[in-house]
């Protein structure tokens, strides 16, 4: 697993499946969870990097997806970070980690591609990062 590969964490299947499709298709590698408490599991295996994170924000029980992208980025700095939600994203100005994208839903798996190559920083690299922070993908 490498930079290209990214970690999807979404608790209900038919829309993991969406974004896992869309991803290969595009070109990345997927590890794709079902939980919070699975993703913090792998992110603590010291030999795994990857590009991003792709989590909803809410994962049933447990631990949610605020908490997945924190520990990510604790684990990795340069770790980009996609939120993807039905809820509205008032809550992500406030929770989310700096740099990171929302995507509510229901999207496209295009919508997807498009936010893991702007928080890989495949696109979009030359705005400014105050312009990056916390960017909406309506």
């Amino acid at each position: 697993m490498g930079r290209r590969t990214i970690l999807v964490v979404e608790d209900e299947m038919l829309i993991g499946a969406v974004i896992e499709d869309a991803l290969i298709e595009a070109g990345y590698g997927v590890a794709l969870l079902t939980s919070g408490e699975d993703a913090l599991a792998l992110l603590d295996e010291a030999s795994i990097a990857f590009g991003a994170v792709v989590t909803d924000i809410r994962l049933g029980s447990g631990c949610s997806g605020w908490d997945v992208a924190r520990l990510a980025r604790e684990r990795d700095l340069s770790i980009g970070v996609v939120y993807v939600s039905g809820d509205s994203g008032v809550e992500w100005h406030s929770r989310g980690v700096p740099g990171s994208l929302f995507v509510q839903k229901p999207f496209a798996g295009s919508r997807i591609v498009t936010a893991v190559a702007a928080a890989l920083g495949t696109i979009g690299a030359s705005a400014p990062m105050d312009r990056l922070d916390h960017r909406f993908l309506e």
